[in-house]
C-alpha cells in the first residue's frame, strides 16, 4: 500500500507539472480572438474565394486618416484666455512708483504717455516666450482670444512677448517723449504676460475638428466578392481586408472572450496531454523520474513565453529565437525521438502566436529536425558549430522556397530574414553553456563530460593506473569490449566506455589484494574465504566513496555500482561452499550493489565478467573462448542479474559474437621470429 500511495504521488506530481505549464503558456495567449486568415499587401491570395460574410464599412489606412487629419487641423486655432484686470494692476503700480521715484526728474507727461502705450500693448496681448515658440513651431497662423467671455480670432504675429511690448513702445517716440529718461522708468518691470493657452478648450476645438474626419470611406454588402486564390492583393483590397479583419475581431470582442478562451484551453492542453502520453508510454524510463519531466516542460514553456514576449512587444523578430535548442538539449541528454516530439509540441504552440502560421510550423519543423539529425552524439564543440551551419542552411533554404511561392520573384523577397537567420544559428551556439547548467541543475551527464571524463590523463585516471597497473588494464581492456557491444546494440558507446574505465576505481585503496596487481605473495593464503570476500566486495563501495569524493556523475556511479549487481564474490563463494557444503552462505560471499538497469551498465557487467575469466585460460582457441563467453553470459541470465535491463535475446547474441571476436583479436597466437645468429658469425650482404 505505501508503494502505491507513492507511485500515485509521483504521477500526480507529475501532472502537476504539466498543469503548471499549461496555466503559464495560456496565460501568454492573447485574449482576443484572431483572423483565420493572413495576408500581405503586393502579395497573392493564398486562400480560396472570399466574399463579404456581412455588411461592414471599409476603413481608411493610416496614412490616409494621418493625411486628412493634417488637412483639417489647418484650420486649427488654439484658445488663449486673457487676464483682463491684470492691467489695472500694473498702471496702479506704475503711477505710485512714478510719484515716488521719478516724479522730480521726469515731466508729469511721460506718465500719461506710458499709461497709453501699456494699454494698448496689454489690449492687444502679451504671451510667454514659450508659449508664441510653440505655436509658430506649429505653423499656427490664428489664435482665438477670449476676453471677458468674448472670443475673437487674432493673428499669431499680433500678439507681443514682453520683450517686443518693451522695444514696440521706444519706437516712433513723439519729440516730447526723450528715450533717455522714459528709459529711467524701467517699464519693463510692468509688462507680464496677460495670455495664457486655455487647454480645454483648445483640446475641445481640436477634437471637434478630428471629428470632421469620417474613419470609413466606403461599404461592402454582405455576399459581395473581395477577392479569390492567386489574385494580388492590391491597396484597395488590402484595405477592405483590414477593415474586414477588424470588424471581425471586434465582433469576436462583442461577442466576448470566453470561446477565445475555451478554444485556447482546448488546444495548449491537448497539446501538452500528447507530450504527457508519449513519455508516458513510448518513453516509461524517461518518465519515471520528475527531473526529466520537468526539464522537457520548462524547455517548452519558456520557449512559448519567450515567443509571446517577443510578439506583443514586438522588440524583436520572432526568428531570431532559437527554438533548435530545445531538441539540440532533449537530443543531448535523452534521445531523438523524444527531442523532435518535444520540439514539434512547442512550435504548435507558438504557432498560434505567430502572425504567419504556416511559414512559421514549415520553418521551424525544419529546422528541428535538421538539428536532431545532425548531431547524433554531442562529443565535440565542432559539431554544434556545423549543426548551427545547416540549421542556417535549411532555414534560408526553406524560407527561399515558401517565398518563391508566394512572391514569384526572387527580387521580392525580404534578405533581411537571412540576417535573422544567421543570428538565430549564431545563437544556437549557447547551447554548449547550457549544456553544463543543466547538467548542475538535473543531474545529467552528457557525452561532452563523458568524453572529458574519459581522457586517461583525468587526475584520477592517471592516480589508478600507477596504484593499481593491473586493475587499470583490465578497465582498458574491459573498455574496449564494451565500446564494441555498445556500438553493435546501438547503447550509449561513450557512456559504456568511460564507465567501464572508471568500474574498479575502489581497488586503488586495497591494490594487493587483486590478483592482476600481484607480482609474488597471495596475500589471501593467510585469509580465511570470509576475510577474502569481505576485502574484494569492497572496492566497490569503496569505488563509490572515491566516485562521490571527485564529484564523478551519477551515470557513472551507478556503473561501478552495478558492475557486479548482487551477485557471489565468485572465487571464495565456491571455495566456502566446498569446505562447507552443508552450511548456509553467508552474506559477506556477495556483492552488496544492485543489479543493472540500463544497456550500458549490462554491457560493461558482461564485459567485466567474460574479460576477468578469460584471463585464466590455459589455451586462447576460438572454441575455448566461444564456450567461455557462452558460459558466463547464460549463467548470468539464467541468475537473474538483467531482469530490469530493456534488453533483448537477439541484443545478447550480437553481443556474445563482438565478444569473442574481441577475445580472440586480444590472444591471438604471435608470430616467433627465427633465432638472431650467433655473436661471432659475420653478417652477409650482397
Amino acid at each position: 500500500m505505501p508503494r502505491f500511495d507513492k507511485e500515485l504521488t509521483q504521477h500526480l506530481l507529475k501532472i502537476a507539472f504539466f498543469v503548471l505549464g499549461a496555466l503559464l503558456i495560456l496565460q501568454s495567449f492573447p485574449r482576443e480572438g484572431r483572423f483565420r486568415y493572413t495576408f500581405q499587401e503586393g502579395k497573392p491570395w493564398r486562400y480560396g474565394l472570399m466574399t463579404a460574410p456581412y455588411d461592414f464599412q471599409i476603413y481608411k489606412g493610416e496614412a490616409q486618416l494621418k493625411d486628412e487629419r493634417t488637412l483639417a487641423l489647418k484650420e486649427f486655432k488654439p484658445y488663449l484666455r486673457m487676464d483682463t484686470g491684470l492691467i489695472d494692476k500694473e498702471l496702479a503700480t506704475l503711477k505710485a512708483d512714478f510719484i515716488t521715484k521719478y516724479r522730480l526728474t521726469v515731466p508729469m507727461h511721460y506718465l500719461d504717455y506710458m499709461t497709453a502705450q501699456l494699454k494698448a500693448m496689454y489690449s492687444t496681448g502679451i504671451v510667454s516666450n514659450k508659449e508664441k515658440e510653440a505655436l509658430l513651431e506649429d505653423s499656427i497662423d490664428f489664435v482665438v482670444v477670449v476676453r471677458n467671455k468674448v472670443a475673437q480670432t487674432q493673428s499669431v504675429n499680433s500678439l507681443f512677448t514682453a520683450s517686443e511690448a518693451y522695444e514696440a513702445m521706444y519706437q516712433n517716440l513723439p519729440p516730447s517723449i526723450n528715450a533717455v529718461q522714459l528709459k529711467a522708468c524701467k517699464l519693463n518691470n510692468y509688462l507680464k504676460e496677460n495670455l495664457s493657452l486655455d487647454n480645454d478648450a483648445t483640446k475641445r476645438e481640436k477634437e471637434a475638428l478630428l471629428a470632421t474626419v469620417s474613419l470609413t470611406s466606403g461599404l461592402v454588402q454582405r455576399g459581395e466578392r473581395i477577392i479569390d486564390r492567386g489574385e494580388i492583393i492590391s491597396s484597395e483590397t488590402f484595405q477592405v481586408l483590414t477593415s474586414l479583419k477588424r470588424v471581425a475581431e471586434k465582433r469576436q470582442a462583442a461577442a466576448g472572450g470566453i470561446g477565445v478562451l475555451i478554444g485556447q484551453i482546448v488546444l495548449v492542453c491537448g497539446l501538452l496531454i500528447l507530450q504527457f502520453l508519449f513519455l508516458w508510454f513510448f518513453r516509461p524510463f524517461t518518465y519515471k523520474r520528475k527531473a526529466n519531466v520537468a526539464f522537457v516542460l520548462i524547455l517548452i514553456t519558456s520557449l512559448v513565453l519567450l515567443t509571446a514576449l517577443v510578439v506583443r512587444s514586438g522588440i524583436a523578430n520572432v526568428y531570431l529565437i532559437p527554438y533548435a535548442i530545445l531538441p539540440i538539449m532533449v537530443r543531448t541528454f535523452f534521445d531523438s525521438r523524444t527531442a523532435l516530439f518535444a520540439h514539434i509540441i512547442t512550435v504548435l504552440l507558438s504557432s498560434a502566436i505567430v502572425s504567419y502560421p504556416y511559414e512559421f510550423l514549415l520553418l521551424q519543423i525544419t529546422a528541428g529536425m535538421t538539428s536532431v539529425y545532425s548531431l547524433k552524439d554531442l562529443t565535440q564543440r565542432s559539431q554544434l558549430v556545423i549543426c548551427a551551419i545547416l540549421v542556417f542552411l535549411t532555414y534560408s533554404v526553406m524560407y527561399l522556397g515558401v517565398s518563391l511561392i508566394q512572391e514569384g520573384a526572387i527580387l521580392r523577397i525580404n534578405p533581411m530574414m537571412f540576417a535573422y537567420f544567421m543570428l538565430n544559428a549564431g545563437l544556437m551556439l549557447s547551447s554548449y553553456l547550457l549544456i553544463y547548467l543543466f547538467e548542475w541543475l538535473f543531474g545529467y551527464t552528457s557525452n561532452v563530460t563523458l568524453v572529458e571524463l574519459s581522457n586517461i590523463n583525468n587526475p584520477l585516471l592517471r592516480q589508478f593506473s600507477e596504484t593499481c597497473p593491473g586493475s587499470f588494464q583490465h578497465s582498458m581492456q574491459v573498455s574496449n569490449l564494451a565500446t564494441a557491444g555498445a556500438q553493435e546494440i546501438n547503447a550509449n558507446v561513450q557512456l559504456a566506455r568511460t564507465g567501464s574505465l572508471y568500474h574498479d576505481i575502489g581497488k586503488m585503496l586495497n591494490p594487493i589484494f587483486f590478483v592482476e596487481n600481484q607480482s609474488g605473495l597471495n596475500p589471501h593464503d593467510t585469509l580465511t574465504p570470509e576475510e577474502s570476500a569481505a576485502i574484494i566486495r569492497k572496492h566497490v563501495t569503496d569505488g563509490l566513496k572515491l566516485a562521490h569524493k571527485h564529484k564523478l556523475p551519477l551515470v557513472i556511479r551507478d556503473c561501478i555500482r552495478s558492475h557486479h549487481g548482487n551477485g557471489p564474490v565468485r572465487y571464495f563463494y565456491n571455495k566456502f561452499r566446498n569446505e562447507h557444503p552443508d552450511e548456509p552462505v553467508p552474506e559477506v560471499f556477495f556483492y552488496e550493489g544492485d543489479l543493472p538497469m540500463s544497456k550500458e551498465t549490462a554491457i560493461l557487467m558482461m564485459a567485466d565478467a567474460v574479460e576477468a575469466s578469460s584471463r585464466s585460460l590455459k589455451t586462447y582457441s576460438e572454441e575455448s573462448i566461444s564456450g567461455l563467453v557462452d558460459k558466463i553470459i547464460d549463467n548470468q541470465i539464467a541468475e537473474g542479474l538483467y531482469k530490469h535491463v530493456p534488453i533483448t535475446f537477439r541484443d545478447l547474441e550480437k553481443l556474445k559474437r563482438v565478444f569473442k571476436s574481441k577475445l580472440i583479436s586480444f590472444y591471438h597466437a604471435r608470430i616467433t621470429y627465427p633465432e638472431a645468429p650467433a655473436a661471432n658469425q659475420p653478417l652477409l650482404i650482397e
